[in-house]
C-alpha cells in the first residue's frame, strides 16, 4: 500500500541528515505586549476562537551526579483566547509516566494577562488551579486551569518534565486545531546518544545544526562492591553536543474533518526513537530499528515470550471446554468463548503481562496482554495453530515507524478449518474477525514461534450488513405509519451491542425518536441473543409526521425520510486526509406501502444506478408501482474501509446524489 497516498506527506529523517537554515525567533517570557492584548481577531484565521502566538520546547539530556543521564524538556506557550469558544485552550495536561521510576512535571511563570483600564493586569496561577489526575497505574497528568479568563486574554506558561527514560524524546506537535503562530522545538543530545528522526503532516520545519563541545567533571558517591563502604568516584568526560532547532511559522489549523481514523497521524509534528549508545567505555548498544528487531525483543521480553509460554494453570478446564467440540473450528470457537466470557479486561494497555496470565487466569481479571497471550496458549494446547498479533490501536496512532513505542495492544491470529481469523478476547461482544473498532488500525505484526514476525492485515474485508424492512401504509388524511423490521450483522451487531447493551429500553427510545423529527416508537421488541457472532434484530410500530404533505387533491411522500441523512457529511470543499468508514459496510431497504383509498400513483422517483470510481462505493435506487402499493428497494454498499483524499470529491457527489434520491418525493393524486 502507498502510505503516502493516504496520509500525505508523511517524511522519515535519517539520523541527522539535513540541514536547512533558520532564524529562531527571539521570544522574551512573561513579555506580554498591549498589542498582542488588543488584537481582536487572527490575522490570517479570522474565525479562530483562540491561536498559539508562541511555542517553544526544548529536550537535552543533561547528567546529574548519582542517576546519570536524565532526559529533561522545558516548553513555554502563549495562547490568545479571542472567543469564548477558545476558553478550553486556557487549561492544560500534560501525561507523565509513574511506573518503576516516576516522571517529574513542574510548572512555572503561569499567569493570564488582561487589558485593564489601558494597563496590562497580570494574575499568576494559584495553587488551588494545579492538580493531578491519575489516569492509570502508569500514567498521571499534570492539570492547569488558568485564572480570569475572558476574550481578550493572553496566557502564558511554562512547564519541565523530567525523566529517566531516554529511548523516546517526548514528541513535539508544530500544528494544533488553532493556528500557530509561531513554533520552535529544540533538542541538545550528547554524541554518546543517536536517535532516528521521524516527521508527520505536509508541513515541513525549517532546521539549523550544529554542534557544541561540553565538559563533565565531578565526583559522585558510590559504594565499593568490595568493602561496602560509600566512597568518592571522580569523573571527567568531554564530548560534542548536537544542536537541532526546528522552525515552522504561520502554521495554519489542523481541521478534523469527519471521518478520521485519529488525527494525530496527519498533525504536522516530530519524533525521535532512539538508536544507539556508546558507552564510556567506548562499546556501542544498539536499539531497535527495524521491524523485525523491535518484534524479536519483545518477543524476548519475560513479561511477553516468557508468559506465552507458560501453561499448567488452564489444561483441567481446558479438558471441560473442548468436551464438545469435534473440530478444529469448533475447538476454537469453544476456546474463544470461554476466555472472552470468563476473562474481565481492566482496561490496561500494553503488550506486557502485569501480574501473569497465571494469577490473571485465577483472578479471571488482566490486562490485555494476559487476556490474549492466556487465549493464544490455550488454542494451541487444543491443536489449533495461533499466534499474538502486535497492534497500535486507534488512539496511539499508525506505526508508522519501527519502535518499540509503535505497538500499545496485542490480539491473537488462529487458523482453523483452512480459514485464518483475528480474535481478542477483551470485548464481551467482539466475535472471531469481528473486532472492537480500537483494533481496526490498518496493519500488525504477527509473531511467530521463533520471534520473527510478518505484517497482517488488519482492515476487516467483509462488509457488515443492516438490513431494513418495513411494511407501511398512508392514511387519507395524510398519517404515515407501519412496521419497521431491522438487523444489525457483524461490526453493525457489534456497534449496536456496544452502544446499547446497558441502555435502559425508554432512554434507547428516546434515542431512537429524536434520530428524525416527528418519529414516534411504539410496541418495541428486541433479540439481542448473548452470542455475539449473531445477529441482532429489533422490530417496532412507528408513525412519522414528516413524511407526507397533502396540498390541495395531491399527497407528497418522502418515504425514506425517516431513516436517511439529512444532509450531506461530506461538506468540505476540499478533503486533506483519508476517510475513514472503519469497515465495508451495506444498507439495504425494503420498504412496502399501501396507498391511501381514493388516490393513485401521479409519479415515481426514478430508477438510480451510480457507483463511484473503482467501484468504491454504489447505490441503487427502485421504486415501483403495483394497484394499490408501492415497493421500493434502496441499496447502498461502501466496499472499502478507507477511501484516499483522492476519491473525495466523487465520494461527495456520490453522498449527495443518494441523500438527494432518499428524499425525492412520490406524488399521489385524488382519483
Amino acid at each position: 500500500m502507498n502510505v503516502s497516498k493516504f496520509f500525505g506527506a508523511v517524511i522519515t529523517v535519517g539520523i541527522f541528515t539535513f540541514v536547512a537554515k533558520t532564524n529562531a525567533q527571539k521570544f522574551d517570557p512573561g513579555k506580554v505586549t498591549i498589542e498582542q492584548l488588543t488584537q481582536k481577531r487572527h490575522a490570517k484565521d479570522t474565525s479562530a476562537a483562540a491561536a498559539i502566538l508562541f511555542k517553544k520546547g526544548k529536550t537535552s539530556l543533561e547528567y546529574r551526579v548519582g542517576e546519570g543521564f536524565l532526559m529533561i524538556t522545558e516548553c513555554t506557550q502563549r495562547f490568545k483566547i479571542y472567543k469564548k469558544e477558545g476558553y478550553e485552550w486556557a487549561n492544560a495536561s500534560i501525561p507523565y509516566y509513574t511506573g518503576k521510576e516516576d516522571e517529574r512535571v513542574l510548572i512555572r511563570d503561569a499567569a493570564t494577562y488582561n487589558l485593564v483600564g489601558g494597563k496590562i493586569e497580570k494574575t499568576k496561577l494559584r495553587s488551588d488551579g494545579e492538580f493531578i489526575e491519575k489516569t492509570n497505574k502508569l500514567w498521571s497528568r499534570k492539570k492547569i486551569a488558568m485564572p480570569n479568563v475572558r476574550e481578550g486574554a493572553v496566557i502564558e506558561f511554562t512547564y519541565s518534565v523530567i525523566s529517566p527514560y531516554f529511548q523516546n524524546l517526548p514528541d513535539w506537535t508544530f500544528q494544533e486545531t488553532i493556528p500557530v503562530d509561531y513554533a520552535e522545538m529544540k533538542t541538545q543530545i550528547p554524541d554518546y546518544f543517536e536517535y532516528q528522526v521521524h516527521m508527520k503532516g505536509s508541513i515541513i520545519p525549517e532546521v539549523e545544526k550544529n554542534t557544541m563541545p561540553r565538559r563533565l567533571s565531578g565526583k559522585e558517591r558510590v559504594k565499593n562492591m568490595r568493602t561496602g563502604l560509600m566512597e568518592d568516584d571522580f569523573y571527567d568526560f568531554s564530548f560534542n553536543d548536537k544542536i537541532a532547532t526546528y522552525v515552522m511559522r504561520n502554521v495554519p489549523a489542523l481541521a478534523d474533518e469527519g471521518f478520521v481514523n485519529n488525527i494525530s497521524n496527519y498533525t504536522a509534528s516530530i519524533s525521535h526513537e532512539l538508536a544507539s549508545v556508546k558507552g564510556f567505555d567506548g562499546k556501542t548498544t544498539l536499539y531497535a530499528n527495524d521491524w523485525q528487531s523491535v518484534t524479536q525483543k519483545i518477543y524476548d521480553n519475560t513479561d511477553f515470550g516468557d508468559e506465552l509460554l507458560r501453561t499448567g494453570y488452564f489444561e483441567q478446564d481446558l479438558k471441560a471446554i473442548l468436551a464438545n467440540a469435534s473440530d478444529e473450528s469448533q475447538k476454537l470457537i469453544a476456546v474463544y468463548n470461554s476466555v472472552r466470557n470468563n476473562m474481565n479486561w481492566d482496561g490496561m494497555y500494553g503488550y506486557q503481562c502485569d501480574k501473569g496470565v497465571r494469577k490473571a487466569y485465577t483472578e479471571k481479571s488482566g490486562n490485555v496482554a494476559e487476556i490474549n497471550l492466556m487465549l493464544t496458549a490455550m488454542l494451541r494446547e487444543a491443536g489449533i495453530k495461533a499466534n499474538p498479533v502486535l497492534v497500535s490501536t486507534r488512539s496511539n496512532g499508525i506505526a508508522l515507524y519501527p519502535a518499540l513505542t509503535s505497538f500499545n495492544f496485542v490480539v491473537v491470529q488462529a487458523e482453523a478449518g483452512g480459514k485464518s481469523v483475528l480474535l481478542d478476547a477483551t470485548d464481551k461482544w467482539a466475535a472471531p474477525d469481528v473486532l472492537p473498532r480500537r483494533d481496526l488500525n490498518w496493519f500488525g505484526r504477527l509473531i511467530r514461534p521463533d520471534g520473527t514476525s510478518e505484517l497482517i492485515d488488519m482492515m476487516p474485508k467483509t462488509k457488515s450488513r443492516e438490513t431494513v424492512n418495513i411494511l407501511a401504509g398512508i392514511e387519507p388524511e395524510g398519517k404515515y405509519s407501519g412496521q419497521i423490521r431491522r438487523q444489525y450483522f457483524d461490526h453493525h451487531s457489534m456497534w449496536f451491542r456496544s452502544a446499547n447493551a446497558k441502555l435502559s429500553e425508554d432512554n434507547y427510545l428516546e434515542k431512537l425518536e429524536k434520530s428524525h423529527n416527528g418519529f414516534e416508537v411504539d410496541a418495541y421488541k428486541r433479540d439481542m441473543d448473548g452470542d455475539a457472532s449473531k445477529p441482532v434484530s429489533e422490530t417496532f410500530a412507528f408513525v412519522h409526521n414528516g413524511s407526507v404533505e397533502v396540498i390541495g387533491d395531491r399527497m407528497y411522500v418522502s418515504p425514506l425520510a425517516l431513516l436517511a441523512m439529512d444532509s450531506n457529511p461530506f461538506h468540505q470543499q476540499k478533503r486533506d486526509y483519508p476517510v475513514d468508514f472503519v469497515y465495508p459496510h451495506q444498507e439495504k431497504i425494503n420498504l412496502s406501502l399501501t396507498l391511501p383509498d381514493g388516490y393513485a400513483v401521479e409519479s415515481l422517483p426514478s430508477v438510480m444506478n451510480i457507483a463511484m470510481p473503482d467501484n468504491v462505493g454504489s447505490f441503487k435506487f427502485v421504486a415501483q408501482a403495483h394497484n394499490k402499493s408501492i415497493q421500493i428497494i434502496a441499496n447502498y454498499e461502501m466496499n472499502e474501509a478507507i477511501v484516499p483524499a483522492d476519491y473525495y470529491d466523487s465520494l461527495k457527489d456520490f453522498y449527495q446524489k443518494m441523500i438527494d434520491k432518499q428524499h425525492e418525493k412520490i406524488i399521489l393524486k385524488k382519483i
